[in-house]
């Protein structure tokens, strides 16, 4: 009797381990249905609300304007909001900044300068907040901006050449503004120095109007800044152009020599320019699609009427091709940040 109850038991047991074999297969199986409907459900469609472009200078400059043209493109193409929002300060690194603590979305993005995404890195260094590299994913190249070197009326020169020649003959007295330390126009000037064999005296200041404001006043000699900020000092006869900084001679600007005709500065090149970029974690599809959208905003024949006016000429990018022209940049700005001794102080 006790070998049959045994039995009896170990049958039992069987038959049990046998339901809950099945059951657990059978909750395996639910479960692996659920999860398997939870990896095929759609993320949510791109965007999805409004995206803010943010500009790390003030309203009313060549950054914010090229902002808000893209703006207005990218909110018809999106199917939602697109608003700039001016966050200026910390030579625009606090702007960048905002950028890279916002949620890798796509729905916070910057429209950066070459100065506080491939400059500042070489000048400020362990000064910064952030790292562009490791914390901004790039999108695409918008514009390039080259920079025209303007001159007080009262400095007796009437080009280029001649700017050389009398900076030689007058060592240490001639001095060139920019908006500030670090940014394109002031490399603008230590390039020049470099190249030419000159010593010119950096004036920072903060904001291209009043930097030419001072040299109309003749309180600055020179100034380096996009053709969309010195046009209507160069129209009302206030300040001189001497020459654009790109490699040859702009379509906007046929008339305006490039710095490069002049023989001591034939290997000068060094232009300002606009990107876009979102943080580093942001999707790579969202990426993508955000850089579709500015290419195509890019090949709009009144778009680029409108960015020429301001000096600025299309040049839209893929991602990769984008990061790989930023690092290029980046490189040589930190070669002439290391020639010419650029410090946060100078």
């Amino acid at each position: 009797m006790t070998t049959g109850t045994a039995g009896m038991g170990g049958a039992a047991r069987t038959v049990n381990n046998g339901a809950w074999k099945r059951r657990s297969v059978m909750a395996l199986t639910i479960a692996g249905c659920f999860a398997s409907a939870w990896a095929q459900t759609p993320a949510a469609p791109y965007p999805s609300k409004t995206v803010t472009i943010v500009v790390p200078f003030s309203a009313g400059g060549g950054v914010d304007t090229v902002a808000r043209m893209l703006a207005d493109k990218l909110r018809t193409s999106l199917g939602q909001p697109v608003v700039v929002d001016n966050k200026p300060g910390a030579g625009a690194m606090l702007g960048a900044q905002a950028v890279v603590k916002a949620a890798p979305d796509g729905h916070t993005l910057l429209l950066g300068s070459a100065g506080e995404t491939a400059i500042n890195p070489h000048v400020y260094k362990e000064r910064m907040a952030y790292k562009p590299e490791r914390d901004l994913a790039p999108i695409s190249l918008v514009v390039r901006v080259p920079n025209v070197l303007v001159a007080q009326n009262g400095l007796p020169v009437k080009n280029v050449e001649e700017l050389v020649a009398y900076a030689k003959k007058n060592p240490g007295k001639l001095s060139y503004a920019s908006s500030g330390v670090g940014n394109p126009q002031h490399l603008n000037g230590e390039l020049l120095g470099l190249l030419a064999g000159v010593k010119m005296n950096h004036v920072p200041y903060r904001g291209a109007s009043n930097q030419l404001v001072d040299v109309a006043a003749g309180n600055v000699d020179l100034t380096f800044v996009s053709l969309a900020g010195a046009q209507a000092f160069m129209k009302a006869g206030r300040v001189k152009a001497l020459g654009i900084t790109s490699a040859k001679r702009m379509p906007f600007a046929p008339d305006l020599p490039a710095l490069t005709e002049t023989p001591a500065l034939a290997s000068y090149t060094l232009e300002n320019w606009f990107g876009l970029f979102a943080p580093a974690a942001t999707p790579e599809p969202v990426v993508r699609k955000l850089s579709e959208a500015v290419a195509a905003a890019l090949k709009d024949p009144a778009m680029q009427a409108r960015l020429r006016e301001q000096g600025a000429e299309p040049a839209p990018m893929e991602p990769d091709a984008f990061r790989d022209f930023v690092r290029s940049e980046s490189a040589k700005f930190a070669k002439i940040v290391e020639a010419a001794g650029v410090t946060p102080d100078n």
